[in-house]
Order: structure tokens, then sequence, then C-alpha cells
């Protein structure tokens, strides 16, 4: 997982996978659009693919890279044992605001008395 978070944790890496979420791009497409030199996308390609978050089809004289499906629901695997936390603290969240609402609201009223 640590590989996996390292790779994203890099903001050009981060945004090329947000751009092959739309669909496979040739290096030369990526290095464009985020004005990057060939090079350094070439390097950030490297490392998402060993992470496994991408793979490459070479086409002609391109290569073409595309996401992979499976780090992505390894990921979502692992968030998922962490949302029984954060959703228990939301509840806790809602009934504390919930209780907040009602103390002023009675507060109001008994003002009004």
């Amino acid at each position: 997982m640590l590989t996996t978070l390292a790779a994203l944790a890099e903001l050009n890496r981060l945004q090329i996978v947000e751009l092959l979420r739309d669909g496979p791009r040739s290096v030369g497409e990526i290095a464009e659009l985020l004005q990057l030199r060939q090079p350094q996308v070439s390097k950030h390609l490297r490392v998402l693919s060993d992470a496994g978050f991408v793979e490459v089809h070479p086409l002609a004289q391109q290569r073409i890279y595309q996401l992979r499906r499976e780090p992505f629901h390894e990921l979502d695997t692992w968030l998922e044992s962490y949302r029984h936390v954060w959703d228990a603290r939301f509840d806790r969240l809602e009934t504390y605001l919930r209780d907040a609402q009602t103390q002023e609201q009675e507060q109001r009223h008994g003002d009004k008395q």
C-alpha cells in the first residue's frame, strides 16, 4: 500500500492519473497537456507502471498508456477499512449538532416566557 500511496503523492503523477481517467493517452499527449518535458513524463509513467497503476501498449512509434483497475480496487478496499471509523464520527457529529439545535430552541422558548 505504501508504494501505491507514494506513487500518487507526487502532483504530476496524480495529474497523469487524472488525465488517463478519461482514456488512454500517448506520452507526447500527456507531456503537452501537463506542459512537461517528455522525459519527465516518461519517468513519472515508469513510477506509475512500477506501482501497477498504468499499462503500456506500443502503437507504431508511440507508447499508449492506460489505467489499470486493480490498484484502484486495492486502494478502495484499504479505504473501506477506515470508513466505519468516519461513519461513526459523522453519526456522533450529527447527534451533537441535533442536541445543540434542540438546546438552542429550548433556550429561545424559555426566554420568551
